[in-house]
């Protein structure tokens, strides 16, 4: 299992069209991906519990992936919430 935390950097935060760019990445990958953000953990692959966390440019979240491919599943949810996807 990995945990990894990361600073949101999209400069409008994470609306309805971002979220759902994300939720394919996370998809993507077989490892289970979740984020979590306070108190909340959502699972990276549910659109409306991404939906739910209303994630802002600067906002830091850890995201959690465990599974056969969780280094590559981590790498990707992090590039693409640093705004490098």
């Amino acid at each position: 299992m990995i945990e990894r935390p990361i600073t949101v950097r999209h400069e409008k935060g994470l609306e309805a069209r971002p979220i759902a760019f994300l939720v394919q990445e996370a998809s993507q990958y077989s490892s289970q991906i979740h984020l979590l953000v306070g108190t909340k953990k959502i699972n990276a692959k549910s659109i409306m519990g991404m939906m739910s966390l209303s994630l802002m440019d600067g906002d830091l979240v850890t995201v959690v992936a465990d599974g056969k491919d969780e280094e590559e599943a981590a790498d990707g949810i992090e590039k693409f919430l640093e705004g490098v996807k």
